[in-house]
């Protein structure tokens, strides 16, 4: 046993030293050997230090959850954009829209008051937001657009929008309930209504709860703007029919009974010489009774202007021609530029218009 462990290590000595160059025969190393055992002097080389530069890649590209953000809001917008274009096409062409669901309803709401403010066609507005939504959603998303926005600005100019749009979709709801007989009668709305509310929650889940009390400020700030502009211009539309709260009256037409005298005649064709205008309703008591002053023959004459031709039901504003002139009841003359509110007498009429006729009576 002793001897074949002697030469197991003399015989890896021998290997060891033939393996090594010729200078490397040292006298010491030689001794080592003879003992059966060698002795290397080894050096241990340390690692290459890592750079803290090449630990840290930086990425070009969003994360994941991020890009995947952006993508359903370009989704999103998109539907929005394309249904908002159909409506605004619609409201310019003064066609009638195709509506699934409620009937004649989301031609009501299209055709009203509330459909435009400031002037600005409601749809218009509505294709602006979804366009600018839908093209950072596509710019942000990895999309190469001529659009050049930095990820920080378009997440903040993405969570205002869809926010001031969330707002606005809430009192479009509150319209359509209080003047439309609800949600339900406007498909339309209600689908772009979805589309907001969902735009803005896939945004804001993206915020964290310290990032947004840094930048509240500004949606908020927006909102407030929106729903402002909203209300001051919805305020200062004109009333919408009768009073009562559910209605639906065709349109219709009351006869006059009464015989028309000279005065009224001479009057009638004096008034429509100079461009007098009569405004009324067909429900308006008054109004007929105002006919009925010049009688049957003079009230042809008069150029009398129906604000409500299409008959009346919940939510039927007046016609453009009516509501532009500011008319507060009726009936409603606009006689010499001056918008005069109620019914007049003969006498009165011939007075404000001044009418040659009257003067010549009242000196007689």
């Amino acid at each position: 046993m002793m001897l074949a462990s002697s030469l197991f290590h003399l015989t890896s000595s021998k290997l060891l030293i033939s393996s090594l160059p010729s200078n490397s025969y040292h006298p010491k190393f030689m001794n080592n050997c003879r003992k059966g055992s060698v002795l290397l002097p080894l050096k241990c080389i340390p690692e290459p230090e890592k750079s803290e530069h090449a630990e840290k890649v930086p990425t070009s590209s969003p994360p994941e959850g991020d890009i995947s953000t952006y993508r359903w809001c370009a989704v999103f917008g998109g539907l929005g954009l394309v249904e908002t274009s159909y409506l605004t096409y619609l409201k310019l062409s003064d066609s009638e829209p195709f509506c699934p669901i409620g009937g004649g309803s989301c031609s009501d709401v299209l055709t009203s008051d509330y459909a435009v403010v400031l002037g600005i066609p409601l749809p218009l507005i509505g294709m602006s937001a979804y366009g600018i939504v839908f093209l950072l959603g596509l710019t942000l998303g990895g999309w190469k657009l001529p659009v050049k926005i930095d990820e920080t600005d378009g997440r903040l100019l993405l969570l205002s929008i869809t926010g001031s749009m969330a707002v606005a979709s809430a009192y479009f709801l509150y319209i359509l309930s209080i003047k439309f007989g609800g949600a339900s009668s406007c498909s339309y709305c209600l689908g772009s209504a979805i589309l907001s509310f969902s735009l803005f929650f896939i945004i804001l889940k993206e915020f964290g709860l310290q990032e947004l009390r840094n930048i509240v400020a500004l949606p908020l700030f927006t909102a407030a703007i929106v729903l402002g502009v909203l209300s001051t211009a919805y305020s200062s539309l004109p009333p919408t029919s009768p009073r009562s709260e559910a209605i639906n009256v065709p349109y219709y037409e009351t006869p006059i009974n009464t015989e028309s005298t000279p005065f009224a005649a001479s009057l009638a064709k004096h008034l429509h010489s100079i461009g007098a205008k009569m405004y009324g309703a067909f429900w308006c008591t008054h109004c007929q009774e105002q006919k009925e002053m010049f009688g049957r023959e003079a009230a042809k004459l008069l150029d009398y202007v129906e604000c409500f031709p299409d008959g009346v039901k919940k939510g039927t504003l007046m016609i453009p021609a009516c509501s532009n002139i500011g008319i507060e009841g009726f009936p409603t003359w606009v006689i010499n530029g001056e918008v005069l509110s109620g019914e007049k007498t003969i006498e009165e009429l011939a007075k404000l218009s001044g009418f040659q006729g009257y003067v010549v009576s009242q000196t007689k």
